[in-house]
């Protein structure tokens, strides 16, 4: 949720401290703040907004060391500010801790504290911790973190230095993701890779309950106290990935993006000629998945999409029985698992906190778990059974884009896989969906001509208060993520309905100041999809309609048409999403908002 950026090293920390915070900010952006040590003392700067402000404040300042950590904050305890930015200290002032996740038990602590007559100046639940291991620091910095996070309940990714130890960084993971970078005569630790890239791609992923004792020439790894050996590895993706590359924001890039990504999704997986698909992470698990009785899709927010989509898509051409659940209800039921279910996580980071609960739930109670992610190495992917890789490259933006298509096409190509294997799909039906997915990439990048067009219609309804979002069957969960987009970057309120239920509520809402958004290309309930176009009209709503070209009957009944080309109707979904994310960035940009820093949002939710 949040970013921690820690150094050591014979380099001024400062800049490298800014340059791995800056590279952080889609996580976490409401303050931030660094401490780095010099001759025994902390120097500390904390800012209340974006890392701009905190550079700024740090100019001109005598800021040096070769030892630092820094954080940039996405508030879950107190508001916003200087008092509660990270890092927190301990009453000595000589401890600095930075942290993300939430500590549970933290006013037990910090009740506890007080009685020892330990004084609190901030809100945050961090503050307890790092005053917790201030009082239990007996001049072993190693020992006082191992023995306060003994007494922790929560999640925590966390760094630690003391001013009189200025040879090491402390740090510890439980729930919230953590890395270790290798460098040359200088470490790195980071709550994500991105901050770290820029010096070097040799990472090493802690696991829960792990903690690592950093040095410029030393790298510790522990687990209850004992030593443990951890490989590093060297991460594919480069620099250029997590820079903008000319673009105005991140996600218009990742919009962009989205030809390539499909095609990298694809790679090596598609058997054009056979009408089958190969997804190497599953060959040990495949046997199971052709046997499965029944599938759940695990996810949150946007992933919650395309596990709808993926859920279509298994009972319409696997012929299994699938269902999609919020992630973060199903780890607080007490959910039916029988023999034979199999729980699929979608997240893109692989670190979404109630998708790993929920996948642990499952686990639990004996179900096969399957990952869909993007980030290697990420806890879901290293927790589930067996899984495949995204493949898009970093995403940067807040509002997934890329990640998206790719989840969708991912679960469709699963679906011919099991379909296959089932005896569900012939071979014909799975050579037309194949080669359809093939002409994918081709079929965006049309759509993405169609931005002028698009940027348009933006600018006449941007000021609209509300939009509903209408489609059946594959297009309802399309309908569903157009809404979310609109929602997260704009701040208009968006609806994403089953056509059919606009008649029991939504309908009240229209009026001629109502823009509804209907996903209206051919498939077998177009005609069905007309009729709810009628009764808007009738109304005297604004339809704005995404169909195929030369759909005179949709155009008839439309204020608005953006034309998409035609592909078979699983695979719609996929091309009918891009015109919707480019409706919602251009009408954030229009309404002069930060398309990648939405307020209140961040990249990667290990929170509850």
């Amino acid at each position: 949720m949040c970013g921690i950026i820690g150094y050591i090293g014979n380099k001024e920390a400062l800049p490298i401290l800014l340059s791995g915070l800056e590279r952080m900010e889609y996580r976490g952006y409401d303050s931030a703040g660094l401490a780095i040590v010099n001759n025994r003392s902390l120097l500390v700067e904390k800012s209340v907004g974006r890392i701009e402000v905190l550079k700024q404040k740090t100019k001109n300042k005598n800021l040096y060391g070769n030892l630092g950590i820094g954080h940039t904050r996405w508030a879950t305890h107190g508001d916003p500010s200087t008092v509660n930015a990270h890092p927190q200290f301990d009453a000595s002032k000589k401890i600095a801790l930075v942290h993300n996740g939430i500590i549970e038990n933290y006013q037990s602590i910090r009740k506890m504290l007080e009685k020892e007559g330990i004084q609190f100046e901030s809100e945050t639940d961090t503050e307890a911790l790092a005053k917790l291991i201030g009082f239990l620091y007996r001049g072993d910095l190693e020992s006082a973190v191992e023995d306060a996070l003994s007494q922790v309940d929560g999640a925590y990714g966390i760094a630690v230095i003391h001013s009189d130890e200025p040879d090491k960084i402390v740090a510890a993971r439980m729930g919230s993701p953590l890395i270790v970078a290798k460098g040359t005569d200088e470490n790195f630790v980071a709550s994500d890779p991105a901050a770290t890239l820029e010096f070097t791609r040799d990472v090493a992923f802690l696991n829960d309950g792990e903690m690592v004792v950093v040095k410029h020439n030393e790298i510790k790894f522990k687990k209850q106290r004992k030593m443990i050996t951890k490989e590093f590895e060297t991460l594919a993706y480069s620099l250029e990935e997590i820079e903008r590359g000319g673009f105005d924001h991140f996600m218009l890039k990742e919009i962009y993006m989205q030809p390539q990504t499909l095609e990298e999704t694809m790679r090596g997986r598609l058997m054009l000629k056979e009408g089958d698909v190969k997804l190497g992470g599953l060959r040990d698990v495949m046997e199971q998945l052709v046997k499965m009785k029944r599938a759940i899709f695990l996810g949150c927010g946007t992933a919650w999409h395309a596990g709808l989509l993926g859920e279509h898509l298994f009972e319409d051409l696997a012929g299994i029985p699938a269902e999609t659940e919020y992630a973060s209800e199903f780890r607080y039921r007490n959910p039916v698992i029988e023999d034979g279910t199999v729980a699929i996580a979608i997240s893109q980071s692989g670190e979404t906190a109630d998708t790993l609960a929920a996948i642990r739930e499952a686990k639990r109670k004996n179900a096969l778990t399957i990952g869909i992610v993007n980030v290697v190495g990420s806890t879901i992917a290293r927790e589930t059974h067996a899984g495949t890789y995204l493949r898009t490259g970093p995403e940067i933006g807040v509002a997934s884009t890329k990640a998206f298509t790719s989840q969708v096409l991912v679960c469709a190509m699963l679906a011919v896989k099991l379909g296959r294997l089932r005896g569900k799909l012939s071979h014909e039906e799975a050579f037309d969906l194949v080669n359809a997915m093939n002409e994918l990439p081709s079929k965006v990048s049309e759509i993405l001509e169609l931005r002028d067009q698009i940027k348009a219609i933006a600018q006449r309804f941007s000021q609209a208060r509300n939009f509903l979002y209408l489609g059946r069957g594959y297009q309802f969960p399309v309908a569903l993520e157009g809404a979310l987009k609109l929602k997260e970057i704009s701040y208009i309120l968006a609806e994403g309905y089953p056509a059919a239920e606009m008649k029991h509520g939504p309908i009240a809402l229209i009026d001629e100041n109502m823009p509804v958004v209907f996903l209206a290309p051919r498939d077998p309930l177009r005609s069905k999809l007309i009729s709810n176009i009628e009764q808007v009209r009738a109304r005297k709503g604004i339809v704005i309609s995404v169909c195929n070209p030369n759909d005179q009957d949709i155009r008839s009944i439309s204020n608005e048409v953006i034309e998409i080309p035609q592909t078979l109707p699983q695979l719609a979904p996929i091309l009918s999403v891009i015109p919707l994310q480019l409706l919602a960035y251009e009408i954030a940009v229009q309404l002069g908002l930060n398309v990648d820093r939405p307020r209140n949002l961040a990249k990667s939710v290990t929170v509850e």
